[in-house]
């Protein structure tokens, strides 16, 4: 299912609540009670986080291993259930094999922080704990960092879940 939350229902949480508790959800995952579990593919890696701050804003990507694929910004801006398009979770697919190629690049993340402005975090969620690296995003975007693929990677998925949001299929 493709949806965009709107902030403006009268359901809504506060932006920064409803993006810290979805953001939380992923952090404190526990595979196995998602039914993820290590495939041939993906060994060590069932799912990544792409964070990028914007000012006082941050944007955070979560790709899973079953395709589970969502973007959401600390000002609200909710997309969930990407990976229920093709598109979008061959894009996915992508991203969590670049993660799974360079994890040995990785550092371990105990940490929960977000990226301050023109920063990116990119977060592999494994089997083992968490582990990150984090740049300028110029660096990663300008192909000035050795994980630049990942990011470039992560990038396409945003642009596949882009299309949607813009082209949202018909029912």
């Amino acid at each position: 299912m493709f949806r965009r939350r709107d902030r403006t229902k009268s359901d809504a949480s506060d932006p920064r609540e409803l993006y810290d508790g979805l953001r939380g959800e992923i952090l404190d995952l526990d595979p196995a009670s998602a039914s993820l579990h290590p495939t041939p593919e993906l060994p060590r890696v069932w799912g990544a986080l792409l964070e990028t701050g914007y000012g006082n804003e941050v944007a955070t990507l979560v790709s899973l291993g079953d395709g589970t694929t969502s973007l959401y910004t600390t000002s609200g801006f909710v997309i969930i259930g990407g990976g229920a398009h093709l598109q979008v979770v061959s894009a996915t697919q992508q991203f969590l094999a670049a993660v799974e190629d360079s994890l040995d690049s990785f550092e371990p993340d105990p940490g929960t922080d977000l990226p301050s402005d023109a920063e990116t975090i990119i977060r592999a969620l494994t089997y083992d704990g968490r582990k990150s690296v984090r740049a300028p995003e110029e660096e990663f975007g300008y192909g000035r960092h050795p994980l630049a693929p990942i990011f470039h990677a992560g990038e396409a998925v945003i642009s596949e879940l882009r299309v949607l949001h813009d082209n949202p299929p018909q029912a």
